[in-house]
This record gives structure tokens, C-alpha cells and sequence, in this order.
């Protein structure tokens, strides 16, 4: 069709926005399921967390390649190798706890944790280091940039677990 075909290896986005659109697409299916409406407040809240549990899903494809991707960047992993390991069970736990509502107690922290050692890190690497890395956020065998993408999904966990919290304070 007289486009470029892109070659192996080359920079892309495409992974990640793969699964963003399909965890909207999940969220918006499962707000008209449950409530018969697609802009609610819930919808949002089911899209981070169906973000979450894709996303955790790819990086346990290959949990040994993701675990050494992370290592580039990420502060704790690289102080205690094992969390490379650990990340994936956290985001995923968090996620689906995200998704029934349930264990705020328990969810809430993981994700605000895990968000806010990726963010730092993410900051450290790109922003301050300018070093120019691949993301392991979607398993270890792409060529997605670190940066604003990566920092994005470590923040919207952390908001996720604020949110959380403060939902569970709220008089019903």
C-alpha cells in the first residue's frame, strides 16, 4: 500500500495501545453489563484495573525477560532483585481486588507502593538520568519507550489506591 514497513526492533507504541484499548473497551462492556451505562464513575475505575491485570498478564509471559528488562530502571529491583519477580503478583492482585471491590485494606497499598517506586524510578531514568530505555510494562520483548507512557500507568495505580482508600471512607 506504499507505507513503511516498520523493521525488527524498531521503537512502537502499538503494544501498549493495545492494551489500554482493549481494557477500555472491556471496562465500557462491563459498565453497560452491570449498570446499563458506559460513563460512570465505575467504568473508570474498571478500565485502571483491567489496565492493571492486562498488563500484568503480559509481564508473566515471560516473567524471567520482564524481570530483566526491569532491572535497567527500577530502583527497588535493582537494590532487591526478587521484586523484579514479585511486580507482576502485585499488580495483578491489586488489579483484580480493584475489579471486585474487595480487600481495599490490602489493595490500596500494593498499588500505591508499586506506582510510586515505578514513578520515582521512571523519573530517575528518563527524566533525570536522560538515559533512553525500553519499558518492561508490557512483558520484556517489546520496544516500547520508557517515559511518559510508563510513567502514566504507574500513576494511574497510585491515584487508583488513593481512590480506593478514600471510596472506603465515604458514608454509603
Amino acid at each position: 500500500f506504499g507505507e513503511d514497513v516498520p523493521e525488527e526492533g524498531d521503537t512502537s507504541y502499538q503494544p501498549i495501545m493495545a492494551v489500554f484499548a482493549m481494557a477500555a473497551l472491556m471496562a465500557l462492556a462491563a459498565g453497560w453489563a452491570a449498570d446499563g451505562a458506559v460513563l460512570t464513575l465505575r467504568v473508570a475505575e474498571w478500565f485502571v484495573a483491567f489496565s492493571m491485570c492486562i498488563l500484568a498478564i503480559q509481564k508473566l509471559r515471560d516473567l524471567e525477560s520482564f524481570s530483566t528488562m526491569f532491572l535497567n530502571y527500577d530502583l527497588l529491583a535493582r537494590r532487591w532483585v526478587r521484586y523484579g519477580y514479585l511486580y507482576p503478583f502485585g499488580e495483578a492482585l491489586a488489579g483484580l481486588l480493584m475489579i471486585a471491590g474487595a480487600l481495599t485494606w490490602l489493595a490500596a497499598p500494593v498499588a500505591v507502593f508499586i506506582g510510586t517506586v515505578g514513578a520515582v524510578s521512571v523519573v530517575k531514568a528518563v527524566y533525570v538520568d536522560g538515559r533512553e530505555l525500553k519499558c518492561a510494562c508490557v512483558g520484556g520483548d517489546t520496544n516500547v519507550p520508557l517515559g511518559a507512557i510508563s510513567l502514566t500507568e504507574n500513576v494511574m495505580m497510585i491515584v487508583m489506591g488513593f481512590w480506593m482508600v478514600a471510596k472506603s471512607l465515604m458514608p454509603v
